[in-house]
C-alpha cells in the first residue's frame, strides 16, 4: 500500500466521489468530518495516513470502539465510522466502495459500459426478477469499477487474488450484505465464463458465504406502534391519501414494496372483492382478499388524490418529475417520515416498508393461521421461507421447545 499524505489522500477522495456524482449537501457532512480527522493528524504530529490513524480517531474523538458491536451502535455513530472507514478503503484499493447507488454512471469505459449491457440481458434471459436484475447490474458496475480503480480493463487480467481482494472491501458491513455480494459475484463470474470473457470457473472457486433466514429475527410492530404511525398520516392531502393506501397495503395484505410500486388500475378485481397481479419476485400469480379498509383507501386516492397523470401504475409520485416510483425506492423515506412525526424509536431495529409485511406474518401466526396459509397469503414459494416468523411469537416457540422430561437422557 502507497503511502500518502492524508491531505492528499482526501483530496484525491473528493475529487472520486464528485466524479460518481455525490452532491453538495453530501460533500459538506463529509469534508466536516474530514476537517476533524486532519486537525486530529495535526495535534499527533503524523501527516501520513494510516489505519491506526483512523482507529485512534474513532475512538478517542467519536468515542465509539471498533470493538463495539455494531447492531449497538446508532445510525449517525455507524455513519461517523464509515466516513472515516472510506478513507482506509480509498487508500488501500483506490476506490469508493460503498453500497450506495452512485447518482450518476461511473463506468468511462466503452468495454465495461458495453458487458454491463451484455449482462443485463444475461440476467433478464434467466428468468430473474426485474428488481434482481437492477441490483445486480448495479453490482456489476460497481465491481467493474473497482477492477477499472485496480488498472484491469481486460477481463482475462482478472484472478482469483483480484476477486479476493475485492470481498476484503466489504469489511464492516453486515453478514447479510456479505453473502449478497458473494452470491453476485459468483452469477457473474458465471457470466463471464459463459461469454468467453474469463477462461478459469471463478465461481467454482469463490467461497460460498451463507447466513440463512433462521439467523435473523424479523422486525415487527407492536399494536401501538402502528396505531401510531396510521395517526401520523395527514389522510386530508393527496399525497397523505397516497401512503395510507401504500401503508395499508404492506401491513394488511403484506404485499412486497415491489409489488405495490407495480399496481395497476386493472389489478383490482372490484366484484369479486380482489386484488390479483404476477409476484416481481416469484414471477408467479397471487390472488388476495381485498379488504374492506384496502378498498376504500384505494378508491379515496383514485378519486380526490392521485395527480391526473397518464401512467399505467396506481401510485406515482407527487412531486416534479411526476410519474412512477424509481426502481430502486424500497419507500423508506415515507415510513421514516410517519415514524418521526408519530415520535416512534427508528434506531434500535430497521423498520421499513419490509416490517410491515413482517408484522402481518407475526399477526397471523398468533391468530393460529396455518404455517401453509401464512405462505400462500406471503406469496412464499415454501413454508420454510415462512418458517422464520416463529421467531417473533413467544408462545410458539414454547410450543415448538423441546420437552426436557421427554428429551435424550444422558449418564
Amino acid at each position: 500500500m502507497q503511502e500518502q499524505l492524508l491531505t492528499e489522500l482526501i483530496h484525491d477522495l473528493e475529487q472520486e466521489m464528485l466524479q460518481r456524482g455525490y452532491t453538495k449537501g453530501p460533500m459538506q457532512i463529509y469534508r466536516r468530518h474530514w476537517k476533524k480527522l486532519l486537525q486530529f493528524a495535526q495535534e499527533r504530529g503524523e501527516l501520513l495516513y494510516s489505519e491506526q490513524l483512523g482507529i485512534d480517531f474513532i475512538e478517542q474523538r467519536l468515542h465509539v470502539s471498533e470493538a463495539d458491536d455494531d447492531q449497538r451502535l446508532s445510525q449517525k455513530e455507524l455513519h461517523q465510522q464509515r466516513m472515516v472507514r472510506m478513507v482506509s478503503y480509498f487508500q488501500t484499493h483506490h476506490a469508493i466502495l460503498s453500497h450506495c447507488r452512485p447518482h450518476k454512471d461511473i463506468l468511462t469505459d466503452q468495454s465495461f459500459i458495453d458487458l454491463r449491457a451484455r449482462f443485463q440481458s444475461y440476467c433478464a434471459g434467466k428468468g430473474y426478477s426485474k428488481a434482481t436484475t437492477v441490483e445486480y447490474v448495479t453490482r456489476s458496475t460497481r465491481f467493474m469499477h473497482y477492477l477499472a480503480s485496480q488498472n484491469v480493463i481486460d477481463c482475462k487480467k482478472i484472478s482469483l487474488p483480484l476477486i479476493h481482494a475485492y470481498i476484503k472491501t466489504l469489511g464492516g458491513y453486515s453478514y447479510r450484505t456479505v453473502e449478497s455480494m458473494i452470491y453476485f459475484i459468483r452469477v457473474f463470474s458465471r457470466f463471464l465464463l459463459e461469454i468467453g470473457e474469463v477462461k478459469t470457473d471463478f465461481a467454482a472457486k469463490t467461497p460460498i458465504f451463507h447466513v440463512g433466514k433462521q439467523t435473523l429475527v424479523p422486525s415487527v410492530w407492536t399494536k401501538d406502534e402502528l396505531q401510531k404511525l396510521i395517526q401520523a398520516i395527514d389522510r386530508g392531502n393527496p399525497k397523505g391519501k397516497r401512503d395510507y393506501a401504500i401503508i395499508l397495503l404492506a401491513c394488511c395484505l403484506g404485499m412486497r414494496v415491489t409489488d405495490i410500486k407495480n399496481l395497476k388500475k386493472e389489478n383490482f378485481h372490484w366484484e369479486d372483492k380482489k386484488l390479483i397481479f404476477t409476484q416481481s419476485k416469484t414471477n408467479t400469480p397471487l390472488s388476495l382478499p381485498l379488504t374492506p379498509d384496502v378498498g376504500w383507501a384505494v378508491i379515496e386516492y383514485l378519486k380526490f388524490g392521485r395527480p391526473n397523470i397518464d401512467s399505467p401504475y396506481l401510485f406515482v409520485r407527487h412531486q416534479a418529475p411526476f410519474g412512477p416510483f424509481a426502481e430502486g425506492d424500497n419507500l423508506y423515506k415515507l415510513i421514516r417520515t410517519y415514524m418521526e412525526l408519530a415520535h416512534l424509536p427508528s434506531l434500535q431495529k430497521k423498520r421499513g416498508m419490509h416490517s410491515l409485511r413482517h408484522t402481518l406474518a407475526s399477526v397471523l401466526l398468533e391468530k393460529n393461521t396455518p404455517l401453509s396459509t401464512i405462505s400462500d397469503i406471503l406469496g412464499h414459494a415454501d413454508t420454510n421461507s415462512t418458517a422464520v416468523y416463529l421467531k417473533v411469537s413467544m408462545q410458539k416457540l414454547k410450543e415448538c421447545a423441546l420437552d426436557l422430561e421427554e428429551g435424550p437422557k444422558h449418564e
